[in-house]
């Protein structure tokens, strides 16, 4: 707005030339989700017998965690079953410098990237803290809060390029995370910073009961990428080639400084959203069995199968590879915690507050005075002799 100089009234300014500051094609999503198998793309031998190992073990954890909530031995487990690809594929593409940012869904894609299996599904037990430590595998907690992991794997990655760290951190949501505001703002300040990060997004279908068609209107999620200045791409999430292979590209473009990719999966939940879900009340039967055609194990198998890239001796080698793991993770789930009350105080902050060491002392006097009192209730075995011997 301007004065004038007469009447000191205001008048509009003129309006500058607009322009767009950049052209918005390039960032525009692949029409159809891209895909490797089945096209007579070239393969990497090694990284497929890679990929259809942990694929195989993927499965089989997801069944194996499935069945120890059903024992009691898990509160709540999040099945990624259907998912693998997705999963397997984010794990493999980092280099061991690398961050990982899952969401609770994710414990497989934390497994793949070297996790122990029990320590994964340590806070779906209900046990210590998130239980490993981020800094030892550069896995970031489990997150259950929907998409608040985000903004971390952002502030992480602008973190590691202002030190000059060759870092890249990849984050995983799923499409109910997409409507939650951390979402935004993490791809907002993401491209606004060009931090070396990438957003995967694995679109299962459904936030527990809500269909993808209720929660936006974009042609796809992919689509969202453009109004944050950032490429978007579009990949068929069963295919673990193709999920591998727009993952790498993405993460290699962050990692030579050209800021954030925002990749969308499309995938499907072959399980309920949790064992605490019934999904019958919001799909059919129908629309599950025929995703159960487009399975990312049978996927994968078949092609390496057909291209002579595998033979019976490496899918026998697969799943005794997956029974062992199988194995190891009932092992590990079935040994009673030792619990340590006092560890609640630990890692909270790198100094323990005033309030804290107070709180600390109190459970320890606490603790003590409870010793006492089951030492003071226990019977004397020497008087039961006694007794004993009178008889």
């Amino acid at each position: 707005m301007t004065v004038t100089a007469q009447t000191g009234a205001y008048r509009p300014a003129p309006p500058p030339k607009w322009r767009p500051l950049t052209d918005a094609a390039p960032l525009l999503p692949d029409e159809r989700p891209h895909r490797v198998l089945g096209t007579g793309a070239e393969l990497d031998p090694a990284l497929m017998s890679e990929l259809y190992t942990q694929l195989v073990k993927g499965r089989r954890y997801n069944q194996q965690a499935t069945a120890l909530t059903k024992q009691g031995r898990l509160a709540v487990y999040p099945s990624s079953t259907g998912q693998e690809a997705c999963e397997v594929a984010a794990a493999l593409v980092l280099e061991e410098r690398d961050w990982l940012f899952p969401s609770y869904r994710d414990t497989l894609a934390a497994v793949a990237r070297g996790l122990d299996p029990a320590q994964a599904l340590t806070l779906l037990r209900g046990d210590w803290h998130s239980g490993y430590n981020p800094l030892e595998c550069r896995i970031a907690p489990l997150s259950t809060p929907l998409a608040t992991q985000l903004p971390h794997a952002v502030g992480l990655a602008h973190a590691a390029r202002l030190r000059g760290d060759d870092v890249v951190a990849l984050a995983l949501v799923g499409d109910g995370g997409t409507s939650e505001g951390d979402f935004h703002e993490a791809l907002n300040f993401a491209a606004v910073w060009q931090a070396p990060v990438v957003f995967l997004v694995q679109n299962n279908g459904f936030a527990i009961s809500v269909p993808l068609a209720k929660q936006t209107a974009a042609p796809t999620l992919a689509h969202k990428a453009v109004g944050y200045g950032m490429p978007g791409r579009l990949v068929d999430g069963n295919d673990a080639a193709a999920v591998h292979e727009v993952l790498a590209d993405a993460v290699a473009r962050a990692r030579r400084g050209g800021g954030p990719t925002l990749v969308e999966a499309v995938t499907y939940r072959m399980e309920a959203h949790t064992n605490a879900d019934d999904a019958t009340r919001y799909r059919v039967d129908a629309e599950v069995e025929a995703w159960r055609a487009h399975d990312p194990v049978a996927l994968l198998e078949s092609e390496l199968t057909r291209r002579g890239l595998l033979d019976e001796d490496g899918i026998a080698a697969a799943r005794e590879a997956a029974e062992r793991m199988a194995a190891d993770l009932r092992d590990g789930m079935n040994a009673e915690a030792d619990l340590d009350p006092m560890s609640l105080f630990d890692h909270v902050y790198a100094e323990q507050t005033t309030q804290l060491r107070e709180q600390a002392e109190q459970l320890r006097a606490e603790l003590a005075a409870a010793d006492e009192h089951d030492e003071h209730d226990a019977p004397d075995p020497h008087a039961q002799h006694g007794q004993e011997d009178g008889r």
